[in-house]
């Protein structure tokens, strides 16, 4: 009995710790973006056919994703450092345009998901809005990968 006590103690300590880990966090909703984004991608470049449930399923993602990038939370003062991140230290430098594209970002996935494109053409147009913010943001408050 003991033994089970430590071990739900030791997964619930695990999972608090990652959870307070703001690197981790945004890592992993970043990592959920790409995946919806990848999911669908190959539609835009009509290399897969249309599908309306997938598109809607991969913008619902997107915006619950986005709606929950609270950049105070995930992005505070010490963040920068210290962890396997790629956030560019110009996310503190500019927090304010950063906020700025965090919320373009969210108004957009929104947008896209009320729009709920029933065509190629209709997803088209919503997927590069919310590709172009990624693109945007990525280029100008991510290190790049060497």
């Amino acid at each position: 009995m003991r033994k089970l006590v430590l071990a739900v103690s030791m997964l619930a300590f695990a999972g608090t710790a990652a959870m307070a880990d703001p690197i981790a966090q945004r890592q992993e909703i970043m990592k959920a973006n790409g995946k919806a984004l990848k999911s669908i991608a190959a539609i835009a470049k009509g290399e897969q056919p249309f599908d309306a449930e997938l598109v809607l399923a991969a913008l619902k993602t997107l915006n619950e994703d986005a709606q929950k990038f609270d950049v105070a939370a995930l992005f505070p003062q010490g963040s920068e450092t210290g962890g396997d991140t790629t956030a560019s230290p110009k996310i503190w430098e500019d927090m304010a345009g950063f906020q700025k594209a965090v919320d373009k970002f969210k108004a957009d996935t929104e947008a896209a998901v009320a729009a709920a494109p029933a065509d190629l053409d209709a997803f088209k147009a919503e997927f590069g809005k919310v590709a172009q913010n990624c693109g945007s943001c990525h280029e100008t408050f991510r290190i790049k990968k060497g």
